[in-house]
């Protein structure tokens, strides 16, 4: 359940938090994760210089720790530290942790180890472009990011194609077109919801004007789409 904690009789150190971030706008930032961020001694980011950023805005002042897919095998145990004297904040740039982020080795060591694990819920790329979508999000399928070989991402999007399920996925901005033109050659002409982390204003567009629109977005977009 959202929001509860694992391991909740933990009474040995720190809570680890994990933490949503705002995905465009920093008024989407709940009131509980800014307490956290005041209080935490500790908050292991995905992008130090991102999350500084947001912290200035809050006037926290927190230690940072890089955390990220390069180096989080070497940052283990330094996060393991500091929750035996404190509590721990575990951010991505934008978003939930671990949903196509870095994050989720540290969730499930700390799970292992019995510290305490408590969630608090944020922004979702992932269910905001589904819910302005006006498409069927009952049941979905969540792609993540699609590999970056074009033969590998074709195969990806033709087993995707066997659902039928709304699907949604992440891609970088420099390879929207790629997939793009993959999404239209694997499965045809078919309608398309886009949703820019950084500017969320959004778009129903069929995959041949989407590829023919220039894109010129700093963060990654979610993508949702009726296959």
């Amino acid at each position: 359940v959202a929001g509860e904690a694992l391991n909740p009789r933990n009474d040995r150190g720190g809570t680890l938090y994990v933490v949503g971030t705002p995905i465009g706008n920093l008024e989407d930032l709940s009131p509980r994760a800014a307490r956290v961020f005041r209080e935490v001694a500790l908050v292991a980011a995905e992008d130090t210089r991102v999350t500084r950023r947001l912290l200035n805005h809050l006037g926290a002042r927190p230690r940072l720790l890089s955390f990220n897919e390069h180096n989080w095998r070497e940052r283990l145990e330094p996060v393991f530290r500091a929750l035996e004297e404190g509590d721990v904040a575990l951010v991505s740039d934008a978003g939930m942790p671990g949903v196509s982020d870095p994050g989720r080795e540290l969730v499930a060591e700390a799970a292992v180890r019995g510290v305490r694990i408590e969630s608090v819920p944020g922004p979702s790329a992932v269910t905001t472009a589904l819910a302005v979508s006006g498409l069927p999000a009952d049941a979905f399928l969540f792609l993540g990011f699609l590999p970056r070989r074009r033969r590998e991402r074709q195969e990806r999007l033709r087993e995707a194609a066997t659902y039928p399920l709304t699907v949604t996925l992440f891609e970088a901005p420099h390879r929207v077109r790629a997939t793009l033109e993959d999404i239209a050659l694997v499965l045809g002409r078919t309608a398309i919801g886009s949703m820019p982390r950084i500017d969320p204003s959004c778009t129903r567009r069929c995959f041949v004007a989407l590829q023919a629109r220039r894109w010129s977005i700093s963060r990654r977009h979610a993508a949702s789409s009726r296959w």
